[in-house]
């Protein structure tokens, strides 16, 4: 089974983002995963569709969870893309 694609969307002065990296930090490495961060503040189409919702957590381009990261919800959904 393929290793999911987790990735935080964030924008420049974002006071949750910061919560949400350490969150998402958390989660990936209790389950040996890896993530990214990628900034919509270059990237009008990422800007137009989740600018009120950031910090955006996607697994597998699916938006997952947004503003404040559910630990625990987001340990089930990566447990399930895994297969466990």
């Amino acid at each position: 089974m393929p290793t999911p694609d987790v990735v935080l969307l964030t924008k420049a002065d974002c006071h949750l983002c910061t919560e949400a990296r350490d969150a998402v930090e958390r989660v990936t490495a209790s389950l040996g995963l890896q993530w990214r961060e990628q900034s919509i503040d270059d990237d009008e189409q990422l800007r137009a569709r989740y600018a009120e919702e950031i910090p955006v957590v996607l697994v597998d381009g699916v938006q997952r969870d947004f503003w404040k990261i559910d630990e625990k919800h987001l340990a089930r959904v990566l447990a399930k893309a895994l297969g466990s």
